[in-house]
């Protein structure tokens, strides 16, 4: 397939690669990013802003590009591939990978904005969820919680055999603050690990005391 931008008469365009297809709706190839953002791994984006706070879409790139780096770290973590020989800054050396490394990815992006100022609706989650059921994808994966609604889209996700999973948010460690629990839907909470991170801190006096990471969020 040559490479080529098809121009739609609408508010889709659709690029079309020899390494991927992606799809744009609402404003075509937007801020950026463009056809060579598809690759064997991502081969479908889309992106949705209808009835969006313009104070977010501002603050965010007007495409199916990442600005804050949550749906990045949340693909990665579902389908990254296999790359060895990393860390961060020497700490937790080893070889990352996601759940599925050889998955392939669409995106549809339906929340927006960043730094506090975020924004989205059930309208942008059901049209994403819409557009993937259509397009044909396997598993639908997502971080997410806007209005329950648009866990009745991912109901007719589900009648059409595609498995949906969502996380159980951000509200613990408590009982009772789970979200996303329709019975239909695999609703996936953070785990524990049993390793820790200690870094050498030297003072100006040059003493030297260890420390390790902890998340200090108050629950």
């Amino acid at each position: 397939m040559s490479k080529r931008l098809l121009q739609g008469s609408g508010r889709s365009r659709e690029a079309s690669a020899t390494k991927g297809t992606a799809r744009y709706r609402h404003g075509g190839i937007g801020e950026g990013w463009d056809i060579n953002n598809c690759s064997r791994k991502i081969i479908g984006a889309r992106f949705y802003y209808a009835g969006v706070d313009e104070k977010a879409l501002k603050l965010d790139y007007l495409s199916p590009r990442d600005v804050d780096g949550h749906g990045t770290h949340t693909a990665s973590t579902a389908g990254g591939s296999v790359v060895e020989a990393v860390s961060f800054h020497g700490l937790a050396a080893g070889t990352a990978r996601g759940g599925a490394p050889r998955a392939r990815i669409a995106v549809y992006k339906s929340l927006w904005g960043r730094g506090g100022v975020e924004d989205g609706n059930a309208a942008t989650v059901l049209a994403a969820i819409d557009d993937a059921i259509h397009d044909g994808v396997d598993v639908l994966s997502l971080s997410l919680y806007i209005d329950e609604e648009n866990l009745f889209g991912a109901l007719h996700a589900v009648q059409k055999g595609i498995t949906v999973l969502y996380s159980a948010g951000n509200s613990g460690s408590a009982p009772q603050v789970l979200e996303n629990t329709a019975p239909w839907v695999i609703t996936v909470a953070a785990s524990k690990i049993d390793r820790s991170f200690p870094t050498v801190i030297t003072l100006g006096d040059k003493r030297q005391i260890v420390v390790r990471a902890t998340n200090a969020k108050p629950y």
